[in-house]
């Protein structure tokens, strides 16, 4: 019996490749009928005997392109109108409901085009097809067609145009093809911007390997690049760009050579290899080859990535490793526009690797590292972003503005969470802009008018202060650790309450103090302060944060007064130390922040690291690095004492700290202070959810906030609390840090919405 169905498909189906795949699948089933994208996603008609057409519709789930997501399929029954062949037409409109697909690592049929002789793509930088390439750095706006991309000044040539036409082609309607003839061109400029000539790619390899540093463009902005191998170009690097001691990424050619200087796992070749590319933090091995010391000083892991983009592996032939760091002044975007790339980056760099391809939006690199037995986001961006995560629908459309630092945003769409890319720290008027005109370009592609506005509750953050600008909706300003706890029970679709162990360096509380060593109850819609640290002094406010010293000096005088300080570790305490104690103890700009941060902040200065610093969490991040350093022997963990404090459960570190003083008196140093500190927060972490398990009931426990990073501190609490018989919940699709803040708050007011609180 011939039968005929009409098929609306959503999900992320254009520009991967679904349309001729679901032309390849008509045709071999024969059926009539035809397909097109239209702006919600895909439609199509197929006739044909039932039994073929109901084939068609199971692997049109089962068997979709590899880029394809395929979220709905709804088909109806129609009538039939003797169609016998099968056709390809011209996009349509409608109201705007289709995904777009991130930025994809190329695919091994494009590397083999690059790498073969014969083919007439050898050693072109810029292939690509409908399985791998660029797609959210060069979209416009939707539908996903070549005019509406940055790729419709490249008209096509007749090959390419061959391809681009022919339904069983892997190119077809692969809206960024292009080949040598009439696709885009590699420049290579000097430091003033002044083109030269001869072989672009070369003159670029031949400044790195001089030791020079060249701006390369990618898909999502310019990276700077040097040797990695030498420690003069590192430096320079490192001094061009003041970034004094964070550690750079690295690319690699293959899995082989990251093996060379790495140890590498299963799961994290995988997540290396994989076409979303993301940088990985991995150990770096102690009987290999080494890298400069500067690339990541002191520090046992390295961020490594492979090339995703041809430029990328043809960068990489016959080099030594190198340095694959964004493309910005510190603090500041990614630079990705032409026109400003010499004008920012010309003090840094020494030549620009560049190309007529233009970038419609910046997109730096995804960073991962596998832990707990999972790979987990440190930073969400270049093939994450705009992939939606899911949320509970709640009727309304949803803006969460984000935080402070690590900024992304987030939009809401019924189910749909499209959170943002890096964006990265609201503190300058560039990274300002950009953050606004994103959120721009989000609402337009995604078609999304905000009905309400999620922020943080900090008055002083730009995106609290942006929300507040927003005075047509509704807006809800959600608690910055409410915000975390909700962003993995979101992530994990828990609505029921749990244990929240939010831990990071700073988020204003409701009580105007600084949170961040926080024990929470509560679920998407409310929470309950269970617990928290005993309130640390910040003498000089922020500026204790860049001098942790400052916060270590409080920390004694509060655990043990002139008797401790008296005991104070060689090179603690700063000329005037005596007159900025004076200044804290009378509450002279001096907060009170209960954050697990600042305490990391402060144990870390008092083991004589850490007490000057140059970049947020620094710190605590040498402090973890001490446990790959040999104790040489073992001591107990530190303790805390859980005090009741009005029906609060207050976490006393006092005589942890006197503790850290006492062993460093004895000479047992860093490693041995860093590992019984470590070990101190994974045994506090234990006895307070079991004593909230026993007045509660709750079985639950969540870990959130930057702390979180930390691998160790993760993968020791975490098997702790299971052991014990919690289920823990993590993030893993958005990073633990600020980074995922802006999604939590979206959870938070859509868990409002749906109880009837806004």
């Amino acid at each position: 019996m011939r039968v005929r169905y009409a098929v609306e498909v959503k999900g992320i189906v254009q520009g991967v490749g679904f349309r001729p795949f679901v032309y390849g699948l008509a045709v071999h089933n024969q059926l009539g009928g035809w397909v097109l994208n239209h702006a919600a996603g895909v439609s199509l008609e197929i006739e044909g005997e039932a039994e073929d057409c109901e084939d068609f519709l199971i692997r049109l789930r089962e068997d979709a392109p590899a880029l394809a997501v395929v979220e709905e399929v709804q088909a109806r029954r129609i009538a039939p109108q003797e169609a016998y062949s099968f056709a390809i037409r011209e996009s349509g409109g409608g109201a705007r409901d289709t995904l777009v697909s991130p930025d994809m690592g190329i695919c091994e049929d494009c590397l083999a085009e690059l790498r073969d002789p014969q083919n007439r793509r050898f050693r072109y930088a810029f292939t690509n097809c409908t399985n791998c390439g660029p797609r959210f750095t060069i979209i416009e706006s939707l539908p996903y067609d070549r005019p509406r991309t940055t790729m419709r000044v490249f008209p096509l040539c007749a090959d390419c145009a061959r391809e681009y036409q022919d339904p069983l082609d892997r190119r077809f309607h692969a809206q960024p093809n292009a080949c040598p003839v009439c696709g885009p061109q590699l420049r290579f400029l000097d430091a003033a911007g002044r083109e030269q000539p001869g072989d672009a790619l070369e003159a670029a390899k031949q400044a790195i390997r001089a030791g020079e540093i060249i701006a390369v463009k990618g898909i999502g902005g310019y990276h700077l690049v040097c040797d990695a191998t030498a420690e003069s170009a590192v430096t320079l690097l490192r001094n061009r760009k003041y970034r004094w001691d964070k550690p750079f990424a690295v690319m690699l050619p293959d899995l082989d050579t990251v093996r060379q200087y790495c140890l590498v796992e299963e799961a994290e070749a995988e997540l290396l290899a994989s076409q979303r590319r993301p940088i990985v933090l991995l150990r770096k091995r102690l009987d290999g080859s080494a890298l400069a010391g500067e690339v990541a000083p002191r520090n046992p892991r390295i961020g490594v990535m492979l090339p995703y983009t041809p430029l990328h592996y043809l960068l990489c032939e016959q080099m030594p490793p190198l340095v694959m760091t964004s493309g910005n002044v510190s603090d500041e975007p990614i630079v990705y526009e032409d026109t400003c790339a010499v004008t920012a980056l010309s003090g840094i760099a020494d030549g620009f690797l560049t190309h007529n391809r233009a970038i419609f939006r910046r997109c730096d690199d995804s960073v991962a590292v596998y832990a707990a037995h999972a790979p987990r986001l440190l930073r969400r961006s270049r093939g994450y972003a705009p992939q939606p995560l899911t949320i509970l629908d709640c009727g309304r459309n949803i803006l969460a503005c984000g935080g402070e630092q690590k900024n992304t945003f987030c939009l809401t769409r019924r189910d749909k969470a499209f959170l943002s890319q890096h964006i990265g720290d609201l503190d300058n008027q560039a990274t300002l802009e950009s953050y606004q005109r994103e959120i721009g370009y989000f609402q337009e592609m995604f078609a999304v008018s905000p009905q309400v506005v999620a922020c943080d509750m900090h008055p002083e953050y730009l995106s609290t202060q942006y929300a507040r600008s927003c005075r047509d909706e509704a807006r809800i300003e959600v608690q910055h650790h409410h915000a975390h706890l909700a962003s993995v029970l979101a992530e994990h679709a828990v609505t029921g309450e749990a244990i929240g162990l939010i831990f990071d360096g700073t988020g204003y509380g409701p009580d105007g103090m600084l949170w961040g060593g926080e024990v929470l109850i509560g679920d998407c819609a409310g929470f309950r302060r269970a617990a928290h640290l005993r309130p640390l002094l910040l003498p000089g406010g922020s500026r204790a944060i860049r001098e942790p010293w400052r916060i270590a000096l409080a920390a004694l005088a509060d655990a043990g007064g002139m008797d401790l300080l008296a005991s104070a570790p060689d090179g603690l305490l700063r000329p005037g130390w005596q007159i900025l104690l004076q200044a804290a103890q009378q509450g002279i700009n001096t907060p009170r922040s209960t954050s697990m941060g600042r305490l990391f902040d402060a144990v870390a200065a008092l083991a004589g690291i850490g007490r000057t610093v140059n970049y947020e969490g620094q710190a605590a991040v040498e402090l973890e690095q001490e446990l790959s350093m040999p104790a040489h022997a073992a001591y107990a963990p530190y303790t805390f004492r859980i005090a009741q404090e009005d029906g609060m459960h207050v976490i006393d570190w006092r005589q942890l700290i006197c503790a850290v003083v006492a062993d460093m008196a004895a000479g047992r140093g860093a490693a041995v202070i860093a590992r019984r500190f470590h070990q101190a927060v994974v045994a506090l972490c234990l006895d307070i959810c079991r004593c909230i398990r026993a007045e509660s009931g709750l079985t639950q426990v969540a870990l959130s906030g930057g702390c979180w990073q930390n691998i160790y501190l993760l993968e020791q609490t975490a098997a702790a609390l299971q052991a014990e018989g919690f289920r823990v919940l993590l993030n893993q699709a958005v990073p633990a840090n600020d980074g995922g803040l802006a999604y939590g708050q979206a959870a938070v007011a859509a868990a409002k919405i749906r109880k009837g609180m806004i």
